[in-house]
């Protein structure tokens, strides 16, 4: 079975090779980078130069893997090839193995390292020139920071520009996250309130329809039928064109729009109107300034979806609204006999109750809703309080 070796731990075997077989190439060829007869090859011959430049191509295959022992490995190495003949080879993948450690190794490694031979350079400068006071000598501390400071920085510039670019993807993967979880939201809340539209819009009128129509149904009474289909045949329209309105708003349209979708508080008396001609004993009471366009098409909607709760489940007696406006809050209170219905009624989904506390919730309002005790008797009671911004005070955001 053949293994095949990740892309990186090849490259590090093809460095490993190339630098052995280019060492042994200079090696064979007789080239040094010191003659024999200086008075710092302790190791004269060529035989010695092979030790450190084998010692240096195995440090290589632990560049990526195992940077900080190869440098280790590698610096008795490269001490052990300046008292040789040297090969220029093993010098060359030393500076390698520095670039390494500073690249791959811990991020503690590769801020000390550039230090290290930074003074390493500085001192193999200083001292030999302050021992042999010739000018010469301060080509060693060079040598020393060719070999061990370049590389070292060199490492550091490429790993701080790696981790850069890494953040900046890491930055730009986030962003592209939140803006996902944004546009999720978005079409979410869109969704909740164009539910909350189409019940508010259409249950009063199906729930009209679906009462008249069962009441013609059961009644052998041709006067009443008749009443009971004019009901139904202006429920019908009414939410024919609201609901062509709602559509075209969907689809952009340029038509007349703005009273189904955007109704205000002036039309809350046609609205109980058309509660009472559907056979609501609606008593109205409204007593308030100008409020924000949210606050009016919230109120607008409990009031109507209030009215349509007390259509389909409300007891025989009257049903109360009242609309006050007092201390920057618009309060708004419907309420109707508790108990079960005479007369036909329609089926409900619960969704009205839902659509009515998230507009109040949208508004940082208060809502509650549920039987009370009155002295006519149990009640159904719903309550919302909506804040109210003085609109003399002017939009300061």
């Amino acid at each position: 079975m053949i293994v095949r070796l990740p892309r990186s731990r090849r490259f590090d075997v093809h460095v490993a090779l190339g630098g052995l077989l280019g060492g042994l190439l200079l090696w064979g060829v007789g080239l040094a980078t010191r003659p024999h007869t200086e008075v710092y090859v302790l190791l004269p011959g060529r035989w010695p130069v092979l030790l450190p430049l084998a010692v240096m191509a195995g440090c290589e295959l632990l560049r990526r893997s195992a940077p900080l022992a190869g440098l280790l490995i590698g610096t008795p190495a490269i001490i052990l090839d300046t008292v040789t003949q040297g090969n220029l080879v093993t010098i060359l993948m030393y500076t390698d193995l520095v670039y390494a450690a500073v690249l791959y190794g811990p991020p503690t490694s590769a801020h000390r390292i550039p230090r290290i031979t930074g003074l390493l350079s500085v001192a193999g400068a200083v001292v030999p020139l302050a021992i042999l006071r010739e000018p010469e000598a301060l080509l060693i501390g060079v040598v020393i920071g060719l070999v061990t400071f370049g590389p070292a920085s060199t490492g550091l510039i490429v790993r701080n520009h790696r981790e850069a670019a890494e953040a900046a993807r890491l930055r730009a993967g986030q962003t592209a996250l939140l803006a996902e979880m944004d546009r999720t939201q978005a079409v979410t809340a869109e969704r909740a309130r164009m539910a909350r539209e189409l019940h508010d819009m259409v249950a009063n009128h199906l729930s009209a329809i679906a009462i008249h129509s069962t009441a013609a149904l059961s009644l052998d009474d041709p006067k009443t039928s008749q009443e009971a289909l004019t009901v139904i045949r202006e429920n019908s329209v009414e939410g024919l064109a609201e609901m062509r309105r709602l559509i075209g708003i969907l689809r952009d349209s340029s038509g007349d729009t703005e009273p189904a979708v955007f109704p205000t508080l002036d039309g809350l008396g046609a609205l109980v109107e058309g509660a009472r001609a559907n056979g609501l004993d609606v008593t109205f009471a409204a007593t308030h300034g100008p409020v924000p366009a949210p606050v009016e098409l919230a109120a607008y909607r409990i009031v109507q979806e209030s009215l349509t709760n007390a259509l389909k489940h409300a007891g025989p007696g009257r049903v109360f609204v009242v609309l006050a406006q007092r201390d920057g809050v618009l309060t708004v209170v419907v309420t109707s006999p508790y108990g079960e219905h005479d007369g036909p009624t329609a089926p409900g989904s619960g969704a009205g109750l839902v659509g009515m506390r998230e507009r109040v919730a949208l508004l940082d309002g208060i809502f509650e809703a549920g039987p009370e005790d009155s002295p006519d008797g149990k009640i159904w009671a719903v309550r919302a309080t909506l804040p109210v911004n003085d609109p003399a005070e002017g939009d300061t955001t």
